[in-house]
């Protein structure tokens, strides 16, 4: 297991901007096309990188759907036709997005924080795991596994891992964008037409199979309350034009 261990409460931020500022943060209630959502997240990356606007994390569903990512297998592809699927260039392999899951797109300034991928990548998972935490739920990560998995135990059964967020990222100019994705309440059944993150050996779960009586609304104010720990202080913001810069 790789220590994700946090700074304790009031200490600061892990991940934080040198000079404090507060990072957007935007909830879109409509379910968002992923292509009109790759769109607006790009066109905000780039005005953030030219200095023309701030930091965002921006928090949505979208409609069923598989993407893959720049490692993606055809082969993981079990069932083509049954989302639509789209090429992406994220880290990663094949995953799937749909209702029922939270997915975070965050475009962070890593100039004005720390110019260090890798640290940035283990600070989205210590985000994930702090908002975990707050949902009593125990996440953890593993050494040549991405994302941020759950222990399953059943009696009489052997140990079982299970994936319950995704992380997927793009760093241009020094700007983050894709992200994570937390399985609160999805259709499991529907990572059946991909091999999720080209894992045969593990299986996906969410809050809900977990047993947990969660809103998307409380999983919004774990990520919330999380985040500021891990990145620092957020303020509220509208998401970015659907369609526009």
């Amino acid at each position: 297991m790789i220590d994700r261990t946090l700074n304790p409460a009031g200490a600061t931020p892990i991940f934080g901007r040198a000079d404090g500022a507060a990072c957007g943060w935007a909830v879109s209630t409509d379910r968002v096309g992923y292509t009109e959502a790759v769109a607006a997240m790009e066109a905000r990356a780039g005005a953030i990188a030219r200095g023309e606007a701030g930091e965002m994390v921006w928090l949505l569903e979208h409609p069923p759907l598989y993407t893959a990512g720049v490692s993606a297998r055809d082969a993981d592809l079990l069932d083509p036709g049954r989302f639509p699927v789209f090429r992406t260039g994220r880290g990663g392999q094949f995953t799937y997005h749909g209702p029922g899951q939270r997915v975070a797109y965050v475009m962070l300034d890593l100039s004005a924080r720390r110019q260090d991928i890798r640290a940035f990548v283990a600070a989205l998972e210590a985000w994930i795991i702090a908002a975990l935490s707050r949902l009593a739920v125990d996440g953890a990560v593993r050494e040549g596994r991405v994302g941020v998995w759950v222990e399953r135990r059943s009696p009489g059964a052997p140990l079982r891992e299970d994936k319950i967020a995704a992380i997927g990222v793009k760093v241009r100019r020094w700007v983050s964008f894709h992200g994570i994705s937390l399985n609160v309440e999805p259709d499991l059944s529907h990572f059946s037409g991909i091999v999720p993150c080209g894992q045969t050996e593990h299986g996906v779960t969410s809050l809900a199979d977990l047993g947990l009586t969660c809103t998307m609304e409380d999983a919004d104010e774990a990520l919330r309350q999380a985040f500021a720990e891990v990145f620092g202080a957020v303020a509220p913001a509208q998401p970015p034009p659907v369609g526009g810069p």
